[in-house]
């Protein structure tokens, strides 16, 4: 299954059928970002900051940090040809991108990183898969420091209500996508406060609308936590 998955990221990266690849920042990241400056102030985010970005892409939102608040960091995804896209950009900046998973030891010290973006990556991930994540990543997180995800939300949304009830995975709130072929799975709000509340300080979530045309859904909805290590 997961190569399957990786061969399907490989050619939509080479030449997009089903998705729309932007070569911009993400408007959830960079809302964030503004609640950060809000709350902590200019210092929140500065050239001594150092992110992760796991399933990274082509490096868009890494690369946006960097260039607008002078961030350090490294991303990592599990295809090959997204990483080649990002090298492409990465000139004059203090950023490294690799091929790796995210099942995968993740390739930082104990404590070194102050920001963890899981930006619809983890989503692909089965149960035991995400509770390893997050040991990993609670590893690697500074005191204090802050895990931004986003996944897709269950609540209001008939679209993955039906995915789960005709190509249900064998867990809850999971699927087996029937174009693409892959695992995914859907965060309900007490199924991600239960996940995260012991090991974060859920400080914020931001829901979006429920997508409808003419009563019926259209796209799916999202949601993303900022998160605080505790």
């Amino acid at each position: 299954m997961r190569p399957r998955r990786e061969q399907f990221w490989n050619r939509e990266y080479r030449n997009p059928l089903h998705l729309r690849l932007s070569q911009e920042p993400s408007a959830d990241l960079t809302k964030f970002t503004r609640w950060l400056k809000r709350r902590f102030g200019e210092g929140a985010l500065t050239r001594r900051t150092t992110i992760l970005d796991l399933g990274c892409g082509n490096g868009r939102n890494l690369i946006y940090l960097s260039k607008t608040f002078g961030c350090r960091g490294v991303g990592i995804d599990s295809s090959a040809e997204a990483i080649w896209q990002a090298r492409l950009k990465v000139a004059g900046l203090p950023l490294t991108f690799e091929v790796r998973s995210i099942t995968e030891p993740l390739p930082m010290e104990n404590g070194s990183v102050d920001f963890v973006l899981d930006m619809m990556t983890s989503h692909t991930l089965r149960v035991a898969e995400r509770a390893g994540l997050r040991t990993e990543i609670l590893r690697v997180l500074s005191p204090d420091g802050f895990l931004f995800l986003k996944g897709f939300l269950l609540e209001g949304d008939r679209h993955a209500e039906r995915l789960i009830r005709q190509y249900g995975a064998g867990e809850d709130n999971s699927y087996i996508h029937p174009t693409f072929g892959v695992y995914e799975h859907v965060w309900a709000e007490d199924e991600l406060a239960d996940f995260f509340g012991p090991f974060f300080e859920i400080c914020k979530l931001e829901k979006s609308h429920k997508h409808l045309l003419r009563g019926r859904a259209f796209k799916r909805r999202t949601v993303s936590a900022y998160l605080k290590k505790v």
